[in-house]
């Protein structure tokens, strides 16, 4: 089975590089972008074929390895 996880910063945690590239797109002419927040992505193949198990398997990846949950929000979606 595969999931795709999303990793992004909480909302009240500052994003110093999503900042970065709002200016970069701003300076590249492109200056309708109100906010940038930057964040990870994940695509893991697990095997598991009941589709709850394996989400509850990959939960368990971001609260050990692959989110810092004191500043980081994630989300588990299955493909």
């Amino acid at each position: 089975m595969k999931l795709s996880i999303i990793v992004t910063l909480k909302k009240e945690v500052l994003d110093p590089q999503g900042k970065v590239i709002q200016q970069t797109l701003f300076n590249m002419g492109i200056k309708d972008i109100n906010k940038v927040r930057q964040g990870k992505y994940f695509e893991i193949e697990i095997d598991e074929e009941k589709s709850e198990i394996a989400k509850k398997k990959c939960e368990e990846l971001c609260k050990r390895l692959l989110a810092n949950l004191t500043i980081e929000d994630f989300k588990v979606i299955n493909n």
